[in-house]
């Protein structure tokens, strides 16, 4: 969870979803003798173009989401159903100009900045992230942060 300098959280819009506005935070694998530290830092440079970011905290369990019913069947050939995910807070450290999705294999063709509260109600708009499946993941996530 990448967050700004006034405490909003980063989505992005998915190119692959061309069916519905479909918004998410960064988020990738783990690649063999990478931390999950080390893979969300590598992630959000993939994804975002940059790794401009310190990560302030880190969940202290993984968390698990189901795709929505409506997704799990048509998105990315079906391949994919849910997640396990170890998610972190990161403080974005560089200027917006840093963002850059035109990336080597990009994932997505347009960001905002959203107001946290937004995230942790589970808006619509963030239909492709664990968000949507588990509204108040924000907060949760943030009050179970522990120093890396």
């Amino acid at each position: 969870m990448l967050l700004s300098r006034a405490g909003e959280v980063f989505v992005a819009r998915r190119i692959d979803m061309p069916m519905l506005p479909a918004w998410q935070m960064p988020q990738g694998g783990i690649d063999p003798g990478e931390t999950p530290a080390q893979a969300a830092l590598r992630e959000l440079k993939e994804e975002i173009g940059t790794d401009k970011a310190e990560i302030l905290g880190e969940s202290r369990m993984w968390l698990k989401y189901d795709l929505p019913v409506e997704f799990a069947g048509g998105v990315w050939g079906g391949g994919y159903r849910g997640q396990r995910q170890k998610w972190f807070a990161m403080r974005f450290t560089g200027n917006d100009t840093d963002i850059d999705l035109a990336t080597d294999h990009p994932e997505f063709d347009a960001w905002k900045w959203i107001p946290a509260r937004a995230a942790a109600r589970g808006d619509r708009s963030i239909q492709a992230s664990a968000l949507y499946r588990h509204p108040g993941r924000v907060q949760d996530v943030l009050r179970r942060c522990e120093s890396p």
